[in-house]
């Protein structure tokens, strides 16, 4: 009797983790940069990636400078920053790739990859942000992105770890903890 309780238990709990599984990773991707080239974010295998969408003219735009002091102090083998332009709120990022370009690159000298302009939220959601707010695609968790600068931590396996609210601050204990730990 106890094999055949030992066993149902092991099979429940394989058979559980295997459900929670995502079908899609991080890595799965492929987006398009402010450039207009694809980019292949299987690429980054191995890396831990903060992922966060970004606009100019919003009252948390100067989270670019933390952004791109951690991308300088962390960035290389085994860390990543990319942002994710997007002007789904109150139009706080109306400019085109290129004009989001110069304006990253002359206010806050961002050198970390940034992405094309893509909708975060809503009927015309980029795919990649389906699958970063959605458990039924990531297998984490369910969320939404209450506003610019919200925050994502993937792993080096393109898991997604955790969700970080829009007035978190990129260098805030939590984040640089996360990026240190190995």
């Amino acid at each position: 009797m106890m094999k055949k309780a030992s066993f149902i238990i092991v099979f429940f709990l394989t058979f559980g983790y295997l459900i929670a599984q995502p079908e899609n990773t991080f890595h799965d991707f492929t987006v398009e940069t402010l450039n207009g080239e694809a980019f292949n974010l299987g690429l980054l295998k191995g890396k831990k990636v903060l992922v966060v969408n970004t606009a100019s003219k919003c009252g948390l735009t100067p989270q670019y400078e933390a952004l791109q002091v951690i991308y300088e102090k962390y960035g290389g083998d085994h860390f990543t920053i990319i942002g994710f332009p997007a002007n789904n709120f109150l139009s706080q990022e109306p400019g085109t790739n290129e004009e989001i370009r110069e304006f990253c690159t002359e206010n806050y000298g961002v050198t970390f990859p940034m992405m094309a302009k893509i909708s975060v939220k809503g009927k015309d959601m980029h795919p990649l942000y389906l699958w970063l707010t959605q458990e039924a695609q990531n297998g984490v968790m369910d969320s939404k992105v209450q506003w610019n600068f919200q925050k994502y931590l993937i792993d080096e396996e393109g898991i997604l770890i955790k969700m970080l609210p829009p007035k978190t601050k990129p260098d805030s204990e939590e984040i640089i903890s996360w990026i240190e730990k190995n």
